[in-house]
């Protein structure tokens, strides 16, 4: 805004909520984002027949296409800007250009499909970019724990791994905050958290 302050500006974060197709980006990014989200979504077709997977997840009726947005006000001193990414492998090469800039990301897993996330792992772990796992348990249900799931993904201890519900504003903020924290910890020096450019 013209006239202010650059000196108490909060700080701003790029983050990607990023996964498999169907695990509930779009719904993390809707639940949780202070502003009306932008979505990409569009009905799945007779077209995605063969090329979409749909095993565990027949009642998806939309996908997101390129990505979603969304904002969240950590405090006075820090604002996410939230991207969602598309899930579909067809769609995967968005994945570097959403990435510029990010500090850090959300890798949700459903615990009934989780090698739709492995390659979701895989891109954060190979470009060094912080990043937690939530488990969105689908219809409230969550039947491994945190630790279950974290020797089954052969994840360090160094990445957490939380039980959330994409559906509910607060439980997608504690993964958020989760994530917050991790790039805080893999920060080397401390201080003010970068702004993202390219």
């Amino acid at each position: 805004m013209a006239g202010s302050d650059p000196t108490t500006a909060p700080d701003t974060v790029k983050i990607l909520v990023a996964g498999g197709f169907g695990v509930g980006k779009t719904t993390m990014v809707g639940s949780v984002s202070e502003i009306a989200p932008l979505r990409t979504e569009e009905p799945l077709t007779a077209a995605g027949l063969g090329v979409d997977d749909l095993d565990g997840i027949e009642e998806k009726r939309a996908t997101t296409v390129a990505l979603d947005f969304g904002r969240i006000t950590i405090g006075d001193d820090l604002v996410l800007y939230l991207f969602g990414t598309p899930g579909q492998q067809r769609f995967w090469f968005m994945w570097n250009d959403l990435a510029i800039g990010a500090l850090g990301a959300v890798v949700l897993i459903d615990v009934r499909r989780p090698e739709s996330s492995f390659a979701a792992i895989d891109f954060f772990e190979r470009r060094h970019i912080p990043f937690v796992v939530g488990v969105n348990g689908f219809h409230g249900r969550h039947p491994y724990t945190p630790e279950e799931i974290q020797d089954a993904l052969a994840l360090p201890e160094s990445v957490p791994v939380l039980l959330c519900d994409a559906r509910e504003r607060e439980s997608s903020r504690d993964v958020l905050i989760a994530l917050i924290d991790r790039v805080i910890a893999a920060a080397s020096g401390g201080g003010r958290l970068a702004r993202p450019g390219r």
